[in-house]
């Protein structure tokens, strides 16, 4: 790495750091030369797009800003913090990353999403999942509500339908 200041590529790296959740390294370096200090940081080129095929087969370059958007509206009003939000986004980034290189179906992306807001949240999960799926009738969204009112709470998630008698 060339020093900013003298110009040479005589430098030593003393501190190296994770930034970013892990996409991008601050490294501290002490130019051998002029004895002062700077700082780089690296990060995946540009280059390596990912893109999304979505339903209709379109092609559009991977927007994580699109991904948190769908969350956030998932978890409108409901007791999911942004933070959250944001690790649920990394989660998904994780999950595409490790098994997609150049291209990756919404549909992959939507089912990742579920499977994760499932966990957290089952009214945003439900949100959500009436959005992606495009339910064609209010059966088939009652039958997704009475599946997942089924399955059993995490102690500190919100309960799902409190205060409403169940069926027998």
């Amino acid at each position: 790495m060339r020093c900013p200041y003298c110009k040479e590529d005589k430098d030593k790296v003393i501190d190296s750091r994770s930034s970013d959740g892990g996409r991008i390294i601050r490294r501290r370096r002490h130019c051998l030369v002029c004895k002062r200090r700077f700082t780089t940081y690296e990060k995946i080129g540009e280059s390596v797009k990912l893109s999304v095929i979505k339903k209709d087969g379109t092609r559009v370059p991977y927007e994580r800003s699109k991904v948190i958007s769908g969350l956030q509206k998932a978890c409108y009003k409901r007791p999911v913090s942004a933070e959250k939000i944001q690790e649920i986004a990394d989660i998904i980034e994780e999950d595409i990353f490790r098994n997609f290189d150049k291209e990756v179906s919404s549909r992959f992306i939507g089912e990742c999403a579920m499977r994760h807001l499932r966990s957290v949240d089952k009214v945003a999960y439900i949100r959500f999942a009436s959005v992606y799926r495009d339910f064609t009738d209010a059966g088939a969204l009652i039958d997704e509500v009475r599946q997942a009112i089924l399955e059993p709470d995490i102690p500190e998630q919100p309960s799902l339908f409190s205060g409403v008698p169940e069926e027998e």
